[in-house]
């Protein structure tokens, strides 16, 4: 076991996703698979690959950026098409995504701003350098997508939409911005953030499209500067947070003939349009409320753009946005999903087919009739499930662990991560399992996990101890949650996360994962705990926890005990240190939303509701509001690049601390957005971290744990 290798190992595998098989879409007749993966798991060049299962099922790459653009770097990428990948937590280059037309036989994609075509037919006999051509264009292309049958492609280049025919390239635009502040066919930052990453989708005659409009007009411009390159012009970006205002987001029918119908709602009552698509039924969308507690199902005319109301779904606290849902069956089924009766449940015509107990997490496609989606009963995983009418629901992956995938044609793709790693596998009744290869790297340490139930709440509970851990060996204590609304991180799986935490403990540290009462996994009620507060809960079943834990295991020193985190984790680090003083005694805080003001409407106002309406609920779950409490060695860590979480939040937690006259530490990264990529940069902030852990609590030094790892 190299300790000393693990850091730069994490920050090259951009934590262990290299090599991984990911977005994956099956043929209608089931038997072609597509998909994108990496040549390793340290190459982060992301190629297109089709596996056919008539050929054997050998694997084939239908388009590699290194024969496409030899010498490429992926430097030439639109702004548009940056800021969507960070929306993303997109951390490979060259293919990053791609668009198939129905029959899975023609593929569009984006490589450097330029707009190619892939045939998935050339694979039969031509070399695979000639499998995709480049396609002109406008102007630097962003999500291209083409259309279903196959004849052409739309794109958004500054901010208008274009069409390019395939059999001749002439190219028109069918919406152009009227100003700056204008753009047709992009999400705009909240919606890329929380719900929806598309903003145009065909009709499924290729005639039509449906298009988003968004005026960022109305929302306040921040600036994003490096101090570090002061050469470097700030970027201006529209930012809502909480209490300001969105943008102003309309939908329209473009037709190729130059014909423009918007589609109409309340869109004062409800400016989030969180989901939006077309089928053969037609124009299918759904909206909300500012406030969260009001969803409305809408089918749109496309004549004419009136809209019908097909469910509504109301909410006290917020209405839970489901990804994939709404969308109907081949035979015009509505299907999206609905709290009832303590579980998240799938509906399918206004029916609940799920069991209780069974919690809804992503609903992946309908092939048919058939619906397939993920779902959770025990909160550590993460299942793949089928609903067929008259048959019911059936799970389809079984080893504990999470689970996903796409389907077509009666062809199932799992894709697993289990504690021993990933795996993909092609389903089909009938017939053994076809692996698809996962090239990601081997972890040079293994994570040693031993799973725990504890508290009258059953938390879900992970300890990692030291390979070498001997009974009677005392060791200080680090915590590690995230602890929020939008990550498990006690899960039946070899994740990148606990990579990280095991070599915190072969460094010497008993390390802790909690996952308390407002992460996902656990139901509605479990959820929604953190509503109007957001720390008082998540804080106190940290501690409960920690206590329990360590009344269980002696060797855990609770004298010392540090807590980490990064976004949420580090919100959660800083408060629990701030708070709990007598419990934490030393917190590392990472890309933390310090002041809740200044983070975006729609995920803030969830939990908080509006800052004018309540302050006090701002104030209270703020660090900033209680800085002048800290007694304790605090780590406040933020890349300067962040915006998401804008390095504002902890330059103003930083100086609250000073005013106060509390002494702390701050680790500016230089260059760094809110996930960090860059080799050195993340190789030495692991260091850093430890580093301070040992100063504050006290433990082994470097070669001492490499010795005692040996």
């Amino acid at each position: 076991m190299d300790l000393d290798a693990f850091p730069r190992q994490f920050a090259r595998t951009r934590y262990f996703t290299l090599g991984v098989p990911g977005a994956v879409s099956v043929s209608p007749d089931g038997e072609r698979v597509l998909f994108l993966r990496t040549h390793g798991g340290e190459d982060t060049v992301s190629c297109l690959w089709q596996l056919r299962l008539a050929d054997g099922a050998a694997e084939r790459v239908l388009a590699d950026p290194a024969e496409l653009r030899p010498g490429g770097d992926d430097g030439d990428i639109p702004e548009a098409e940056r800021i969507r990948r960070e929306r993303a937590r997109e951390t490979t280059s060259g293919i990053v995504a791609y668009s198939a037309d129905e029959a899975r036989q023609t593929v569009a994609f984006a490589l450097d701003g330029e707009l190619w075509v892939a045939s998935a037919e050339s694979l039969a006999g031509l070399p695979e350098t000639q499998s995709a051509r480049l396609v002109p264009a406008a102007g630097p292309v962003v999500d291209p997508q083409i259309d279903p049958t196959g004849q052409r492609v739309a794109y958004v280049t500054d901010g208008a939409l274009h069409v390019v025919e395939l059999a001749d390239s002439s190219d028109r635009a069918l919406a152009e911005p009227e100003n700056e502040e204008v753009s047709y066919g992009l999400a705009e930052h909240v919606a890329a953030e929380s719900f929806r990453d598309r903003g145009y989708w065909w009709a499924p005659d290729g005639q039509q499209l449906l298009a988003a409009r968004v005026d960022n007009s109305p929302v306040q411009r921040w600036w994003i500067a490096d101090p570090a390159s002061p050469q470097t012009q700030p970027r201006a970006v529209r930012y809502p947070a909480a209490g300001t205002a969105n943008a102003d987001v309309s939908l329209h029918v473009l037709r190729l003939d130059g014909g423009r119908t918007q589609v109409r709602w309340d869109r004062t009552a409800f400016e989030y349009l969180i989901r939006a698509g077309w089928d053969a039924h037609g124009p299918l969308l759904a909206v909300q409320s500012r406030d969260q507690r009001t969803v409305l199902i809408l089918a749109a005319d496309q004549a004419s753009g009136a809209t019908t109301v097909l469910r509504t779904e109301t909410d006290p606290a917020w209405v839970e946005i489901i990804h994939g849902a709404p969308l109907r069956t081949a035979s015009g089924r509505l299907v999206w999903v609905a709290d009832l009766g303590g579980s998240r449940r799938l509906m399918v015509a206004g029916d609940p087919v799920t069991p209780d107990g069974v919690q809804v997490r992503e609903v992946l496609s309908a092939d048919g009739e058939t619906v397939y989606f993920t779902a959770t009963q025990e909160p550590t995983e993460e299942h793949l499930w089928r609903y067929v009418p008259g048959l019911g629901t059936v799970r389809l992956s079984q080893e504990p662990g999470l689970h996903s995938g796409a389907a077509a044609g009666g062809t199932v793709v799992r894709l697993s991560h289990i504690e021993q790693g990933r795996t993909a596998a092609v389903m089909r009744p009938g017939e053994p399992d076809v692996p698809i290869a996962c090239l990601d790297a081997n972890p040079v340490l293994t994570p040693r996990i031993t799973w725990l139930t504890v508290g009258e709440r059953g938390l879900r509970t992970a300890l990692l101890l030291p390979s070498w851990y001997r009974l009677g060996t005392r060791l200080p204590v680090l915590m590690s949650p995230y602890g929020g609304p939008a990550l498990q991180r006690v899960v039946r799986a070899r994740t990148a996360f606990f990579c990280e935490d095991q070599w915190f403990a072969e460094s010497g540290f008993a390390v802790l994962v909690v996952d308390g009462r407002g992460t996902p996994g656990r139901g509605p009620a479990w959820d929604k705990t953190v509503f109007g507060d957001t720390i008082t809960v998540v804080l106190e079943d940290q501690v409960e926890a920690l206590q329990e834990v360590g009344a269980k295991y002696e060797d855990l020193d609770l004298s010392r005990v540090g807590i980490r985190g990064w976004s949420f984790g580090g919100f959660l680090a800083a408060m629990a240190v701030i708070r709990r003083p007598d419990v934490f005694h030393a917190a590392s805080a990472g890309a933390a939303p310090h002041d809740q003001r200044l983070y975006d409407t729609h995920w803030r106002e969830r939990f908080l509701g509006l800052p004018q309406d309540h302050p006090a609920a701002y104030d209270y779950c703020s660090p900033i509001s209680s800085a002048a409490d800290l007694t304790r060695p605090l780590l406040l860590i933020h890349g300067m690049a962040d915006d998401n979480v804008v390095v504002a939040h902890t330059l103003r937690m930083s100086a609250a601390l000073l005013a106060a006259g509390r002494p702390h530490q701050v680790l500016p990264l230089s260059g760094s957005t809110h996930t960090p990529t860059d080799e050195e940069t993340l190789s030495h902030l692991l260091r850093h971290e430890l580093d301070f852990f040992r100063a504050a609590l006290g433990g082994m030094r470097t070669d001492e744990a490499t010795a005692a790892a040996h």
